[in-house]
């Protein structure tokens, strides 16, 4: 069997079970590796111990994804036993009743963006307000699943960039690529995508006539997001707060809109007797807590520069002696999300006053919840590192045999050649089906990416370029993951809905991938 049908072997595993057998992306992800893993040893010829070797290294290189989706799942099970997560409900309840359009901005891309930003999740919080707030069951899955797709690049505080900057500075082997310059380029494609995953949503509630209606509310949106993101990603210390600036300032602009404009921001009329009685017992400020905490904590910890370059440049916390190749292992564990999301979440705890036997329940649900999508969000680093890796020789210090991503790379360029900026999203669109998050497609998928670039003979910028394509595209696969969307339709307690979404939103999908191909050529064009 030849090379490039070998490496996609797994590939075609990962895809027949998530598709056709309909398994869970742990179990798929776990199959994967098995069979990339064979691959590999029977294949490549590469050893036991490089292939040992590279799992752990993608395990720890996963840490600044899969322990955020640990500490925040946890910060979330404390909420939701508090009665916290259901104060910050019933408020979001009271948003824009009186203009639909500037509510769905606000709740899907202002409060969904913040929540991603900060660990919290959308299709899980956001489906029952929604419904509750009289919009159908099909939107109401659908919505928060696409409302905070453009800026998924800077979810889990920034998780997804900071993964491409590790890589990215790997693969150049120069340290060249910083936070910041990573960052001016993904922030060139946020006003045009989050413009149209707005008009993308108004179609779906009110087809032609909302996006009409609409029309000025979701301009202003994109507008704003693009102001403030060409901001944040000018500084190193701010590009990981980016989502988080952007929700905010979103809802900022909607909420003076609405005054311009003379409606009413907030409206209790919505509310029952009991829902009243609960936000007088439970102040809203206490529910946000541990949010507010965790904002704060990262401010202070990235803001003043010499902070940030202590805990950034100089406490890389590394470890050494793990990978195949030998090369140190950054954590930045110090800097890293998760040491703060779960710091925040014991500051909080005299502030939401849990009871022993909330801490209890929360701790239970914690267990229950978080093994399996933590583990999902590890195994595909973990197969992205091997298929880096394959290949090499740890005694002759090089590579034996070309690596499975050089195999693709070579493939990719003499396929594709000058139409491969033109294809890349929809890679990456794939790649996030596959592997249920931005940050897995970046782990798994751009190394590949900037091999093929590299290939072509492509400059850094373009190398850049073409792998901020992949990585959105791997985050508007967010619209049509099935786990994601079944996670939105059990919040309401329609399974099953996810099916019909899925079938309405792989179209918008499909055309938002092709805009940011387009845009992608439109770069390479002008910067490349």
């Amino acid at each position: 069997m030849s090379p490039l049908l070998l490496t996609l072997l797994p590939i075609l595993v990962i895809l027949v079970l998530l598709l056709v057998l309909r398994k869970a992306a742990d179990i798929s992800g776990l199959a994967g590796w098995i069979v990339i893993s064979l691959v590999a040893w029977l294949g490549f010829q590469t050893s036991a111990e490089v292939i040992l070797r590279s799992t752990a290294a993608g395990l720890i290189r996963s840490f600044s994804v899969s322990l955020i989706v640990a500490t925040s799942l946890l910060q979330m099970a404390v909420m939701e036993k508090t009665g916290a997560l259901k104060r910050i409900t019933i408020f979001i309840k009271t948003i824009a009743s009186e203009n639909r359009a500037v509510q769905i901005m606000m709740i899907n891309i202002g409060f969904g963006t913040l929540m991603v930003a900060v660990g919290a999740t959308p299709v899980s919080i956001l489906p029952p307000i929604l419904l509750a707030m009289g919009y159908s069951s099909t939107v109401a899955v659908a919505l928060p699943a696409i409302g905070y797709d453009s800026l998924c690049t800077y979810a889990l505080l920034g998780a997804p960039i900071v993964v491409f900057v590790d890589i990215a500075n790997s693969f150049l082997g120069k340290g060249e690529i910083t936070l910041h310059q990573a960052g001016m380029v993904f922030c060139l494609f946020l006003p045009v995508v989050s413009t149209l995953i707005g008009f993308c949503m108004l179609w779906m509630v009110g087809r032609w006539e909302g996006i009409k209606s609409g029309f000025l509310p979701c301009l202003i949106t994109g507008g704003v997001i693009g102001v403030v993101a060409s901001f944040t990603n000018r500084y190193d210390n701010l590009v990981v707060l980016t989502g988080v600036i952007c929700g905010i300032a979103v809802i900022v602009a909607m909420a003076l809109y609405l005054i311009v404009t003379g409606h009413p921001v907030l409206d209790q009329s919505r509310l029952t007797k009991d829902e009243l009685a609960f936000c007088r017992a439970f102040p809203l400020w206490r529910a946000v807590m541990p949010w507010l905490l965790l904002v704060l904590l990262i401010l202070a910890l990235n803001l003043p520069k010499e902070m940030f370059d202590l805990l950034y440049r100089t406490l890389k916390l590394p470890v050494a002696g793990l990978s195949a190749d030998g090369k140190p292992i950054d954590t930045r564990a110090l800097w890293q999300a998760y040491t703060w999301i779960l710091a925040s979440t014991l500051l909080a705890l005299p502030f939401l006053r849990p009871t022993g036997q909330q801490l209890r329940e929360a701790g239970a649900v914690w267990l229950k919840r978080a093994p399996r999508p933590v583990f999902a969000a590890a195994i595909f680093f973990a197969i992205g590192e091997v298929m880096n890796m394959t290949g090499y020789d740890m005694a002759t210090h090089q590579f034996a045999s070309p690596s499975m991503v050089r195999v693709l790379a070579d493939a990719s360029a003499q396929l594709f050649q000058g139409a491969y900026g033109q294809v890349v999203a929809f890679i990456g669109l794939f790649g996030g089906f596959i592997t249920g998050s931005e940050a897995s497609t970046i782990a798994m998928f751009a190394k590949y990416a900037m091999s093929t670039a590299r290939n072509l003979r492509m400059s850094t910028e373009a190398m850049l370029i073409i792998t901020a394509g992949l990585a959105f595209g791997g985050g508007l696969a967010s619209v049509v993951s099935p786990a994601k969307l079944q996670n939105a339709a059990a919040a309401i307690d329609r399974i099953g809905e996810e099916s019909l979404v899925i079938r309405i939103a792989f179209i918008f999908a499909v055309v938002l991938t092709l805009v940011t191909s387009c845009f992608v050529v439109a770069l390479l064009w002008f910067r490349g």
